[in-house]
């Protein structure tokens, strides 16, 4: 690989964003592409689809064989509230692959102690969310039950068209999250977007359980991506 691709990709990989390397079969040259800038129109195509499906492919474009390769940011779940779905999912979390963050104002409950070896953040998701946005590439759950912790990141998560954004709760309890979030302006298309009750139904009943559902549900939204937003457009 040469040098001037790697960098294109160590600079998309630092800003979390995705990346295409399109090789010229015939001629071997190589060339890297980040998502959101402006890509060759005669390429413009290929690459976008090669983004959308976040798979390899074949193209041939104006008689030219063309290898797309694609590189995406490390998946993460970033996960509101330090409970004890949270303990379960913070240990699950890294076996799937995905790195983990967890953020809670509540100092009782956020303890080094509880969440051994996770990025822990004691703070108010409004005082984090601003230096560590939130992107396409990372999952939200919040489950802490209290809307003056759960309602902000949520709008955040949904700003950001993450890839999931779950919210504990009874159907009573969404159902006031979602009067409220209609009362802050917040469009019916992205309320539409969030998941709950949290997690896939698997009769899950334990924190353990609860967890290993949100984690499952996750892992589905996460690899049907692409699936979703076709849905969405259409």
């Amino acid at each position: 690989m040469q040098l001037s691709t790697l960098e294109k990709l160590n600079e998309a990989r630092t800003a979390r964003r995705a990346a295409v390397v399109v090789n010229d079969l015939s001629s071997g040259r190589a060339e890297a592409f980040i998502e959101g800038e402006p890509f060759p129109a005669e390429w413009d195509a290929a690459i976008s689809e090669t983004l959308r499906s976040a798979r390899p492919a074949l193209a041939t474009v104006n008689e030219r064989s063309l290898f797309l390769n694609v590189y995406l940011p490390p998946p993460r779940i970033v996960v509101v509230g330090a409970v004890h779905i949270s303990q379960a999912l913070a240990r699950l979390a890294p076996i799937a692959g995905f790195d983990l963050t967890i953020i809670d104002p509540r100092t009782a409950f956020a303890t080094v102690e509880r969440f051994q070896g996770i990025e822990l953040l004691a703070d108010w998701a409004e005082d984090v969310l601003p230096t560590r946005p939130l992107d396409r590439y990372t999952a939200l759950a919040a489950v802490t039950h209290d809307p003056k912790i759960d309602d902000y990141p949520i709008r955040a998560a949904l700003d950001a068209g993450c890839f999931y954004v779950g919210a504990l709760g009874s159907r009573k309890t969404h159902a006031a999250r979602v009067e409220r979030l209609r009362a802050a302006g917040v469009p019916e298309e992205a309320i539409g977007r969030i998941r709950a009750p949290i997690g896939l139904n698997i009769g899950a009943a334990s924190p353990a359980e609860i967890a290993v559902a949100v984690l499952a549900e996750i892992i589905g939204a996460f690899r049907h991506r692409d699936r979703g937003e076709q849905e969405r457009v259409a």
